[in-house]
């Protein structure tokens, strides 16, 4: 890793080693580059403390055990509202919105600008085993009864060894990083039983107030699931912390993982534990830790009183500085590992009287790894090895996930199945997350997994109406570019391949898209089309199911690869948006 004199400056600059250090000179020369790979902690992760209560936040881990490249969106797109507010901020405008310099480590974690360049200068981010020494050089600074660690979901799913060991391998990390407290969203996927088993494998606690069970016949109908609340009491305070699992779970994913459980926003309850909390339980500070996600959740500040932090999650945005919303402090530490939030707190007087936080950037290449986390990941993909290992190609351009619209790596999974399938159209899932193969690099076999590891990996191919397709399209861009953010369910656009479109964000609901093309030809309503899709429920309302053409999409994927060797997919979108000039625009939908 080549890192010259003005980049020791600004990973200086960003993790607070000026003021720690007290001189610029740490870095000089050759004897500079040496001594940045033997930082210690205290070095790296200076804050300035306040209170003697902290909580340590994460979010959107994924599963990612390993340390990895994970590349912000360049196309970050929402209703015109909400364009250029914290959630839906990237590029430029993020780096202007919060004062980022270009070039600097806080460019390269927080945005897609000049990523590739600065992945070679700066290195992987995130793995388990370069957060734990962050956790500890803070639980070392102000005694581990004075901190917890929370974690607001989508942990357990994302790469081959969650899928494998059913979540197992991911709850010994949680436990390794001592995650005190949770809420879920994607691990519902691994269905109600093995959740429970999962659960009962965390030492920490799982709790949820928004999910209840909905089967009449059960002995617990409309009773809670999980306890609504965990009191925790650090640094001579009690701190009362709500849980807000995925409220849309039932419909993102399979009703079959679920059948039996509820899932909304309820924020009426939530109001409901808010009260009991601080009126019966006297704490001293109620958090509310969400898997809402970030816009969402700064609506509920507006609908519920008594809050005085939101830890949130799901939309793997990050906040380098806390949203405050009618006296709510929000934040969200990103996702994949990247990052860990800190959250000082001064209580007084039975109350909040001050705080003090810090997105800290888990830079792994300058964080020295511990070597029980090392073993931990060692032991879990030592049975997998072999096959995760598996140079499938390279890839001559970087292949990313995140966008609003388009990714080369959804790109190249719509083509492996097109290819494979025959299909006239195939629809990939929005997901958020995955990750970030730099260009002239190996694909392997794991990479493959961690972008379409999940419970439910079939392709199905069948048949639809070209008015089906139309609708459906209409429905999803209803979803993504709902003005009202409790509206949206936190995902982008479905990808499509063998079709292109235009689109106008602005339009009115059913009206937005224009141009659909399908095979080069506009779209016939009345025609039957050959549809294939994996990681949703389309082929339930298709006609003429493939049964022999099912295959888990991350072998259609591998095989593709390995029959092409070198991957070449191009960066340019399929999908034209007619109302706006920029991936990144600024508040008010313009781009500056």
């Amino acid at each position: 890793m080549e890192i010259d004199r003005r980049d020791f400056l600004q990973i200086a600059a960003t993790l607070g080693l000026l003021g720690a250090t007290g001189g610029t000179n740490l870095f000089a020369g050759e004897a500079g580059k040496e001594r940045i790979k033997k930082l210690s902690f205290s070095d790296i992760v200076d804050f300035k403390a306040k209170g003697k209560a902290t909580i340590l936040h994460i979010c959107d881990l994924h599963a990612h055990l390993k340390p990895l490249y994970w590349r912000e969106p360049s196309t970050l797109i929402s209703a015109k509202n909400l364009v250029g507010t914290p959630g839906f901020i990237c590029g430029e405008s993020f780096q202007k919105y919060y004062g980022i310099q270009p070039g600097s480590l806080d460019a390269y974690f927080d945005t897609h600008n000049d990523f590739t360049e600065l992945a070679k200068k700066f290195g992987k981010m995130g793995g388990i085993a370069h957060m734990k020494p962050i956790i500890d050089h803070v639980k070392k600074e102000r005694g581990e009864e004075n901190v917890i660690l929370v974690d607001s979901g989508d942990t357990w799913q994302g790469t081959a060894v969650a899928l494998k060991t059913d979540g197992e391998a991911i709850v010994d990390a949680q436990n390794y990083l001592g995650v005190d407290v949770m809420v879920g969203h994607w691990e519902f996927t691994y269905g109600k039983e093995r959740v429970q088993e999962l659960i009962g494998m965390l030492k920490g606690d799982f709790i949820s107030q928004n999910v209840i069970d909905n089967d009449p016949f059960s002995d617990e109908f409309e009773e809670l699931i999980f306890p609504p609340y965990s009191i925790q009491e650090i640094g001579g305070a009690k701190i009362g912390i709500i849980g807000q699992s995925f409220p849309f779970t039932s419909t993102a994913n399979p009703k079959k993982f679920t059948e039996g459980w509820s899932f909304a926003l309820r924020h009426e309850t939530l109001q409901e534990y808010v009260n009991e909390l601080r009126n019966e339980k006297k704490v001293d500070a109620v958090v509310v830790l969400s898997h809402d996600g970030f816009s969402v959740d700064q609506e509920l500040a507006k609908k519920v009183t008594g809050v005085d932090f939101i830890l949130s999650g799901h939309t793997h945005d990050p906040s380098p500085e806390p949203i405050i919303v009618n006296d709510t402090v929000i934040i969200i530490s990103g996702s994949h590992g990247k990052y860990i939030s800190r959250l000082d707190l001064d209580i007084k007087d039975k109350k909040v009287a001050g705080y003090s936080y810090k997105l800290i950037p888990v830079a792994s290449n300058l964080i020295p790894a511990d070597k029980a986390g090392e073993e931990l990941i060692e032991k879990w993909y030592k049975p997998y090895n072999e096959e995760l290992n598996e140079v499938l190609g390279t890839t001559k351009g970087l292949l990313y996930k995140r966008d609003t619209f388009y990714s080369t790596f959804d790109s190249l999974i719509g083509m492996a199945i097109q290819d494979e399938m025959k299909c006239d159209i195939n629809f990939n899932p929005g997901y958020r997350w995955g990750t970030t193969v730099l260009p002239g690099d190996d694909i392997l076999k794991d990479n493959v997994y961690e972008m379409t590891a999940i419970t439910y990996p079939e392709v199905y191919t069948f048949d639809l109406k070209g008015k089906v397709i139309a609708k459906l399209m209409e429905d999803i861009a209803d979803n993504v570019f709902n003005s009202n953010p409790l509206l949206q369910q936190g995902g982008d656009m479905s990808r499509i391949t063998g079709a292109s479109y235009s689109i106008t964000i602005s339009a009115p609901s059913g009206k937005r898209i224009s141009d659909f093309m399908i095979g080069g030809k506009p779209i016939d309503m009345e025609k039957t089309y050959r549809v294939s899709s994996w990681g949703g429920n389309l082929q339930n309302v298709g006609e003429n199911l493939d049964k022999k053409a099912i295959r888990p999409v991350y072998e259609v994927v591998s095989d593709y690869i390995r029959r092409q060797k070198v991957i070449d997919i191009p960066m340019e979108s399929n999908v034209k948006i007619l109302d706006m000039d920029c991936g990144c625009p600024v508040e008010g939908a313009k781009c500056s």
